[in-house]
């Protein structure tokens, strides 16, 4: 048994390494936020990055870019200034079953909230960094993001919660883009409230398959509690840094078809 831990945190190190580098981030939707500076155009860049992160990556990418354009590729600053007469360009703007009715909500959210708050890290730690697991930060920022009046119904569930058992596979990786910081430039490490000991690994099905093989995980859905067990046995191999093998986990899964 020890043998075998000792097995597959060597592989897990090593293909972490590999793919923690520069050349992951072309051809992955962190390519958006990376094309910015300022710390709020890359936190709005990467959350919509994130969240319309699912389907072929080129298409992916090629959808964020044209967001970005019609933001004038200042995210922060058109969210804070944009008129109403701005926003008829963002009719028809569609990802998957991503639409104009939920952006055109998420934008005028992101509005109030930059008018009143530096960054976006706050709507997940609370205003005190009083919330204390990755459980309650991610359903208060869901609680947070709804707390408006004129939120839709059905952009519910773009943005998800474990409330609902979601692994939350988008919004862990979104956080893993703000919180990590390492020498290799992949990740942001922007956020400095949240612990990085804390963040639980995305869970997509490549990731997921790939965990299975290595027997990492063991339950037989895929749900919130799933992406704790998964993480709970990284932390075993790095406890203050268990999200750097998304790196190895998904390198296997995607680019060696482990």
């Amino acid at each position: 048994m020890k043998s075998e831990y000792h097995r597959i945190k060597a592989l897990l190190d090593d293909r972490a390494q590999k793919y923690n580098q520069p050349a992951f981030i072309p051809h992955d939707p962190i390519s958006i936020p990376h094309r910015f500076s300022k710390k709020q155009d890359i936190e709005i860049s990467g959350f919509f990055a994130s969240i319309m992160a699912w389907g072929q990556r080129k298409t992916i990418i090629n959808n964020c870019l044209k967001l970005m354009d019609l933001m004038d590729n200042a995210p922060h600053d058109f969210i804070l200034h944009h008129q109403e007469q701005d926003l008829p360009r963002f009719l028809g703007f569609k990802h998957r079953t991503f639409n104009d009715t939920d952006l055109l909500y998420l934008l005028f959210f992101f509005q109030q909230y930059y008018r009143q708050h530096h960054s976006l890290e706050t709507a997940f730690t609370g205003p005190q960094n009083e919330l204390q697991t990755q459980k309650q930060r991610l359903e208060h920022f869901h609680n947070t993001v709804f707390s408006l009046e004129e939120a839709p119904h059905r952009t519910r569930k773009h943005i998800s919660t474990p409330a609902r058992k979601s692994a939350c596979k988008r919004l862990n990786m979104y956080l893993r883009w703000m919180v990590r910081q390492d020498e290799a430039g992949v990740d942001f490490g922007i956020w400095r409230n949240l612990p990085m000991s804390d963040l639980v690994c995305p869970c997509d099905v490549h990731v997921e398959r790939v965990a299975r093989r290595l027997g990492l995980i063991t339950r037989r859905q895929m749900d919130w509690e799933t992406a704790e067990e998964l993480t709970a046995h990284l932390r075993a191999f790095d406890p203050n840094d268990p999200v750097r093998y998304d790196y190895a986990l998904f390198g296997l899964g995607v680019e060696e078809k482990f």
